[in-house]
Protein backbone atom coordinates (compact mmCIF):
# COMPACT_ATOMS: atom_id res chain seq x y z
CA UNK A 1 0.00 0.00 0.00
CA UNK A 2 1.67 3.24 -0.89
CA UNK A 3 2.26 5.86 1.68
CA UNK A 4 1.46 9.47 1.34
CA UNK A 5 4.33 11.84 3.17
CA UNK A 6 2.52 15.87 2.56
CA UNK A 7 4.64 18.82 3.35
CA UNK A 8 3.43 19.68 6.75
CA UNK A 9 4.59 18.99 10.64
CA UNK A 10 3.80 15.39 11.19
CA UNK A 11 1.38 15.13 13.92
CA UNK A 12 -0.08 11.31 13.39
CA UNK A 13 0.68 8.56 16.04
CA UNK A 14 1.75 6.79 14.22
CA UNK A 15 4.82 8.65 12.84
CA UNK A 16 6.21 9.25 16.55
CA UNK A 17 7.84 6.80 18.71
CA UNK A 18 7.55 7.40 22.39
CA UNK A 19 11.36 6.01 24.01
CA UNK A 20 11.64 5.56 27.84
CA UNK A 21 13.88 3.68 30.26
CA UNK A 22 16.91 5.68 29.45
CA UNK A 23 19.09 6.05 31.97
CA UNK A 24 20.35 9.24 33.76
CA UNK A 25 23.93 8.83 32.91
CA UNK A 26 24.33 11.38 29.96
CA UNK A 27 22.67 14.93 29.55
CA UNK A 28 19.72 15.74 27.46
CA UNK A 29 22.00 17.23 25.34
CA UNK A 30 23.87 14.34 24.90
CA UNK A 31 21.13 12.10 24.51
CA UNK A 32 19.62 13.82 21.96
CA UNK A 33 22.36 13.69 19.54
CA UNK A 34 22.95 10.28 20.22
CA UNK A 35 18.61 9.43 19.36
CA UNK A 36 18.88 10.97 16.67
CA UNK A 37 22.05 8.93 15.28
CA UNK A 38 20.22 5.93 15.83
CA UNK A 39 16.69 6.99 14.81
CA UNK A 40 18.18 8.68 11.46
CA UNK A 41 18.91 5.34 9.96
CA UNK A 42 15.88 4.66 9.53
CA UNK A 43 14.64 7.80 7.97
CA UNK A 44 14.36 11.67 7.85
CA UNK A 45 13.73 12.87 11.27
CA UNK A 46 11.57 16.23 12.23
CA UNK A 47 12.39 15.93 15.68
CA UNK A 48 13.89 14.74 18.35
CA UNK A 49 12.91 15.73 21.73
CA UNK A 50 14.21 14.61 25.23
CA UNK A 51 12.80 15.14 28.44
CA UNK A 52 13.56 14.30 32.40
CA UNK A 53 11.25 11.79 33.96
CA UNK A 54 8.47 13.15 36.81
CA UNK A 55 9.77 13.14 39.79
CA UNK A 56 7.35 10.57 41.43
CA UNK A 57 9.46 8.02 38.77
CA UNK A 58 12.70 6.41 38.93
CA UNK A 59 15.75 9.05 37.59
CA UNK A 60 16.59 9.26 33.41
CA UNK A 61 14.78 10.57 30.44
CA UNK A 62 12.37 9.88 27.96
CA UNK A 63 11.91 10.87 24.17
CA UNK A 64 9.70 11.28 21.56
CA UNK A 65 10.76 11.32 18.22
CA UNK A 66 8.70 12.54 15.19
CA UNK A 67 9.63 10.64 11.41
CA UNK A 68 7.97 12.18 8.43
CA UNK A 69 7.17 8.43 7.12
CA UNK A 70 4.80 6.22 8.79
CA UNK A 71 6.10 3.16 7.34
CA UNK A 72 9.37 4.12 8.70
CA UNK A 73 8.42 4.92 12.13
CA UNK A 74 7.24 1.60 12.54
CA UNK A 75 10.54 0.04 10.95
CA UNK A 76 12.21 1.86 13.79
CA UNK A 77 10.27 1.00 16.76
CA UNK A 78 10.36 -3.18 15.37
CA UNK A 79 14.23 -2.73 15.44
CA UNK A 80 14.95 -0.78 17.65
CA UNK A 81 12.45 -1.69 20.70
CA UNK A 82 14.41 -3.95 23.56
CA UNK A 83 17.74 -2.97 22.35
CA UNK A 84 21.04 -1.86 23.55
CA UNK A 85 20.91 1.44 21.66
CA UNK A 86 22.58 4.27 23.69
CA UNK A 87 23.25 2.71 27.20
CA UNK A 88 24.02 -0.74 28.40
CA UNK A 89 20.30 -1.26 29.19
CA UNK A 90 17.52 -1.97 26.55
CA UNK A 91 15.27 0.72 26.12
CA UNK A 92 11.47 0.30 25.05
CA UNK A 93 10.30 1.98 21.99
CA UNK A 94 6.40 2.13 21.11
CA UNK A 95 4.43 4.26 18.50
CA UNK A 96 2.40 6.91 19.69
CA UNK A 97 -1.04 6.27 21.21
CA UNK A 98 -3.67 7.09 19.19
CA UNK A 99 -6.67 9.28 19.90
CA UNK A 100 -9.57 9.51 17.81
CA UNK A 101 -11.02 12.67 19.33
CA UNK A 102 -7.90 14.61 18.41
CA UNK A 103 -8.23 16.25 15.15
CA UNK A 104 -4.98 17.59 14.47
CA UNK A 105 -4.69 20.96 12.29
CA UNK A 106 -2.62 20.39 9.90
CA UNK A 107 0.48 22.91 9.13
CA UNK A 108 2.91 23.62 6.97
CA UNK A 109 6.38 23.40 6.91
CA UNK A 110 8.95 25.88 6.83
CA UNK A 111 10.92 26.56 3.44
CA UNK A 112 13.83 25.09 5.22
CA UNK A 113 12.05 22.12 6.15
CA UNK A 114 10.36 21.52 2.59
CA UNK A 115 14.07 21.63 0.87
CA UNK A 116 15.04 19.13 3.49
CA UNK A 117 12.37 16.47 2.97
CA UNK A 118 13.12 17.39 -0.89
CA UNK A 119 16.25 16.60 -1.01
CA UNK A 120 15.72 13.21 0.97
CA UNK A 121 13.13 11.91 -0.84
CA UNK A 122 14.16 13.74 -4.77
CA UNK A 123 17.49 14.37 -4.47
CA UNK A 124 19.58 17.49 -4.33
CA UNK A 125 19.45 17.38 -8.50
CA UNK A 126 15.69 15.88 -8.54
CA UNK A 127 14.45 19.60 -7.85
CA UNK A 128 14.50 23.20 -8.62
CA UNK A 129 13.20 26.55 -7.23
CA UNK A 130 12.85 30.00 -9.50
CA UNK A 131 11.61 33.09 -8.23
CA UNK A 132 9.08 34.27 -10.86
CA UNK A 133 8.20 37.83 -9.41
CA UNK A 134 9.67 39.76 -6.58
CA UNK A 135 7.53 42.80 -5.96
CA UNK A 136 7.24 45.43 -3.15
CA UNK A 137 3.97 46.08 -2.13
CA UNK A 138 4.70 49.20 -0.51
CA UNK A 139 5.40 51.57 -3.32
CA UNK A 140 2.44 49.70 -5.72
CA UNK A 141 0.43 51.07 -2.75
CA UNK A 142 1.82 54.35 -2.67
CA UNK A 143 1.23 55.35 -6.17
CA UNK A 144 -2.20 53.69 -6.00
CA UNK A 145 -3.26 55.91 -3.25
CA UNK A 146 -1.18 59.16 -4.00
CA UNK A 147 -4.98 61.07 -3.26
CA UNK A 148 -5.63 59.52 -0.03
CA UNK A 149 -5.37 60.29 3.53
CA UNK A 150 -2.53 57.63 4.98
CA UNK A 151 -3.05 57.60 9.56
CA UNK A 152 0.32 58.17 11.47
CA UNK A 153 1.30 55.07 12.32
CA UNK A 154 5.09 53.62 11.65
CA UNK A 155 6.27 52.76 8.07
CA UNK A 156 6.80 49.14 6.96
CA UNK A 157 7.96 47.71 3.62
CA UNK A 158 5.74 44.57 2.10
CA UNK A 159 6.95 41.98 -0.53
CA UNK A 160 5.02 39.74 -2.57
CA UNK A 161 6.77 37.02 -4.15
CA UNK A 162 6.05 33.86 -6.35
CA UNK A 163 8.11 31.13 -6.89
CA UNK A 164 7.74 27.99 -9.29
CA UNK A 165 9.05 24.38 -7.63
CA UNK A 166 9.83 22.19 -11.24
CA UNK A 167 9.98 18.44 -10.42
CA UNK A 168 11.72 17.50 -13.96
CA UNK A 169 11.52 13.78 -13.42
CA UNK A 170 7.94 13.83 -12.91
CA UNK A 171 6.92 16.60 -15.43
CA UNK A 172 5.42 18.47 -12.45
CA UNK A 173 5.71 21.98 -11.77
CA UNK A 174 3.92 23.56 -8.37
CA UNK A 175 3.43 27.63 -8.52
CA UNK A 176 3.50 29.43 -4.66
CA UNK A 177 3.27 32.97 -3.03
CA UNK A 178 4.25 34.98 -0.10
CA UNK A 179 3.76 38.25 1.21
CA UNK A 180 6.27 39.36 4.01
CA UNK A 181 6.18 42.95 6.12
CA UNK A 182 8.93 44.53 8.48
CA UNK A 183 8.32 47.36 10.16
CA UNK A 184 10.59 50.47 9.16
CA UNK A 185 13.06 51.97 12.33
CA UNK A 186 15.02 55.00 12.09
CA UNK A 187 18.25 54.73 10.41
CA UNK A 188 19.65 54.06 6.72
CA UNK A 189 21.17 50.65 7.72
CA UNK A 190 18.05 49.52 9.37
CA UNK A 191 15.95 49.95 6.33
CA UNK A 192 18.20 47.80 4.40
CA UNK A 193 18.10 45.00 6.91
CA UNK A 194 14.16 45.43 6.96
CA UNK A 195 14.41 45.56 3.01
CA UNK A 196 16.27 42.50 3.09
CA UNK A 197 14.66 40.59 5.34
CA UNK A 198 11.14 41.38 3.78
CA UNK A 199 12.10 39.97 0.59
CA UNK A 200 14.23 36.47 1.84
CA UNK A 201 10.61 36.48 4.08
CA UNK A 202 8.07 37.05 1.31
CA UNK A 203 10.49 34.48 -0.76
CA UNK A 204 10.60 31.27 2.11
CA UNK A 205 6.56 31.73 2.59
CA UNK A 206 6.16 31.60 -1.40
CA UNK A 207 8.71 28.64 -1.77
CA UNK A 208 7.10 26.82 1.46
CA UNK A 209 3.35 27.78 -0.20
CA UNK A 210 4.31 26.07 -3.66
CA UNK A 211 5.20 23.14 -1.93
CA UNK A 212 1.96 22.35 0.10
CA UNK A 213 0.76 22.08 -3.07
CA UNK A 214 2.95 18.91 -3.36
CA UNK A 215 2.64 15.44 -1.82
CA UNK A 216 5.14 12.80 -1.82
CA UNK A 217 3.82 9.18 -2.78
CA UNK A 218 5.67 6.23 -1.44
CA UNK A 219 5.03 2.69 -3.34
CA UNK A 220 5.21 -0.34 -1.53
CA UNK A 221 8.07 -0.89 -4.03
CA UNK A 222 9.93 1.76 -2.61
CA UNK A 223 9.56 3.73 -5.77
CA UNK A 224 8.77 7.82 -5.56
CA UNK A 225 5.70 9.74 -7.18
CA UNK A 226 4.31 12.95 -6.70
CA UNK A 227 0.67 14.22 -6.22
CA UNK A 228 -0.25 17.41 -7.47
CA UNK A 229 -3.35 19.89 -5.92
CA UNK A 230 -3.31 23.12 -7.06
CA UNK A 231 -5.16 25.65 -4.87
CA UNK A 232 -6.92 28.95 -6.00
CA UNK A 233 -4.80 30.77 -3.89
CA UNK A 234 -3.53 32.05 -0.27
CA UNK A 235 -5.20 32.30 2.55
CA UNK A 236 -5.30 34.96 5.30
CA UNK A 237 -4.33 37.48 3.08
CA UNK A 238 -5.45 41.25 3.24
CA UNK A 239 -7.71 42.57 0.80
CA UNK A 240 -5.37 44.85 -0.46
CA UNK A 241 -3.68 41.78 -1.80
CA UNK A 242 -5.69 39.69 -2.94
CA UNK A 243 -6.38 41.28 -6.46
CA UNK A 244 -2.10 40.84 -6.98
CA UNK A 245 -2.43 37.64 -5.81
CA UNK A 246 -5.67 36.70 -8.07
CA UNK A 247 -3.73 38.12 -10.78
CA UNK A 248 -1.05 35.61 -10.36
CA UNK A 249 -2.68 32.41 -10.24
CA UNK A 250 -5.02 33.86 -13.99
CA UNK A 251 -1.41 33.58 -15.50
CA UNK A 252 -0.80 29.99 -14.26
CA UNK A 253 -4.59 28.45 -14.42
CA UNK A 254 -4.33 27.92 -17.84
CA UNK A 255 -0.79 25.80 -17.66
CA UNK A 256 -2.02 23.92 -14.82
CA UNK A 257 -5.15 22.71 -16.33
CA UNK A 258 -2.89 21.37 -19.56
CA UNK A 259 -1.34 19.36 -16.64
CA UNK A 260 -4.22 18.04 -15.09
CA UNK A 261 -5.53 16.79 -18.68
CA UNK A 262 -2.42 15.35 -19.66
CA UNK A 263 -2.64 13.23 -16.55
CA UNK A 264 0.95 14.56 -15.18
CA UNK A 265 0.63 15.04 -11.04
Amino acid sequence: MAELVPFAVPTESDKTLLVWALSPGPTAEALQLSLFTVFSRFGLLYSVRVFPNAAVASPGFSAIIKFYSAGEAQRAQKACDGKLLVQASPVKVRLGTRHKAVLHHTLPLTSSRCQELANYYFGFQGWSKRIIKLQELSDLEERENDDLVVPLEKPSLKFFCAVEVVLPLYECRSYGVGIAEETLEEGPLTFLMKRKAAQKHAIQRALSDAFQKLCIVVLESGKIAVEYKPSEEMEDVENEEHDLIQKFWLQVTHKTELWNISGVT
